[in-house]
């Protein structure tokens, strides 16, 4: 297990039009830059994420593969053909899983998505409902679905925050069938379309995810890069033109590799402190952090930081190894201070008869004190 610490970027070292956004470091989940992230907003056609999430979960268990053809009803044929983006199926069409799946992703198609769906589900409803407890399954707590293409409703909702955890999730659970989302152009019954993601054609280790865009809404993009090995994922919606939308997720994603980067600070085990025993048949006792941290931070704020281990001493004994008896402390100016329990490395016996009253002498003699040592 690795404990992440979450910090955010000064208000004031960065800023964006998109009236909700938030940018966060793909291996830890950290958060390096957000605005109204918890916002509920219109997600367009970025809440096919979770049509694609729930297909991807499918393909993955064996219940389809991308082999599996689904047949166009005529109702949806009728009602999708002149809906928004689609992928130009035909009534009596009989589509691969993976045809649909590049229909939705690289076209962003509202009848593949419906297709897919009645398909894997055997209704739109039941998918839906799906897709709801998916949400809360994976922490959405602040997302409601109630169709599978982001048709605009306004109980059908995300938010930033929401899409972020959405897309970590996606690229962690699936990295299969992720390359998907990479795809720049992918062609159906004879016609061409290209992937919208501005990103994909201008910027370095680009490989997805979704754009989205309704009048309610506004042009969004969630998106994700990769460098040197280190990946972040963006989301901005609330965009006034696809121009404005293109410059602010590269301009944001290049900031968060510019000015952040991962820090390995601690490993799990490692000895921190000794802190003072009272009564005990040992003096100290060894302060251990049981789990790695690694911190997503700014430059600036790594120069900058603090780490406390803090502790009211002297500890009593009997001590149990793997008792929490300390915390460390870990600060810094441009971000939140973040706190981790450290634990008793070995056990330490109660002094008895002589040898308790002895040690109780020699410290009212010396005396001892807790720390806040850096």
């Amino acid at each position: 297990m690795t404990l992440i610490g979450a910090p955010a970027a000064s208000a004031q070292s960065i800023r964006t039009v998109a009236e909700e956004a938030i940018l966060i470091e793909g291996s830890t989940g950290a958060v390096l830059f957000e605005k109204e992230a918890d916002t509920r907003m219109p997600p367009s056609s970025m809440s096919k994420l979770m049509t694609v999430y729930l297909a991807f979960e499918k393909l993955k268990d064996g219940v389809i593969n991308l082999n599996d053809r689904f047949e166009v009803s005529e109702p949806t044929y009728r009602k999708w053909r002149l809906q928004g983006s689609t992928m130009f199926l035909n009534a009596g069409d009989k589509v691969t899983v993976e045809d649909l799946l590049q229909g939705i992703i690289v076209q962003s198609g509202n009848d593949a998505c419906v297709v897919l769906a009645e398909g894997i589900a055997g209704s739109v409803d039941i998918f839906v409902d799906w897709m709801n407890e998916k949400a809360k399954e994976l922490g959405m707590t602040n997302s409601h679905f109630t169709n599978v293409n982001g048709w605009p409703d306004d109980e059908h909702y995300m938010t930033a925050r929401d899409l972020a955890t959405l897309a970590q999730a996606m690229i962690k659970n699936f990295p299969e069938y992720y390359p998907y989302f990479a795809e720049k152009s992918f062609t159906y019954a004879g016609i061409p379309q290209n992937n919208r993601n501005p990103i994909l054609y201008n910027m370095e280790g680009a490989d997805g995810l979704k754009t989205g865009h309704t009048e309610a809404g506004g042009y969004g993009l969630t998106a994700s890069a990769v460098r040197d090995g280190r990946r972040l994922i963006l989301v901005l919606n609330g965009m006034s033109t696809e121009r404005v939308r293109a410059r602010e997720s590269e301009r944001l994603l290049t900031f968060g590799f510019r000015n952040f980067d991962i820090y390995p600070l601690l490993k799990s085990g490692q000895v921190l402190d000794n802190a003072n025993v009272w009564l005990g048949e040992a003096d100290q006792v060894p302060l251990v952090i049981e789990s790695d941290v690694t911190l997503s931070l700014s430059k600036e704020a790594r120069r900058k930081m603090k780490v406390k281990v803090i502790y009211d001493g002297p500890i009593p004994a009997p001590i149990v190894k793997g008792q929490p008896i300390a915390t460390l402390e870990i600060s810094s100016s441009d971000m939140k201070t973040v706190t981790y329990p450290l634990v008793a490395g070995e056990s330490v016996g109660e002094l008895g008869g002589f040898s308790r009253l002895k040690a109780a002498f020699n410290y009212m003699l010396v005396g001892s004190s807790g720390r806040g040592n850096e």
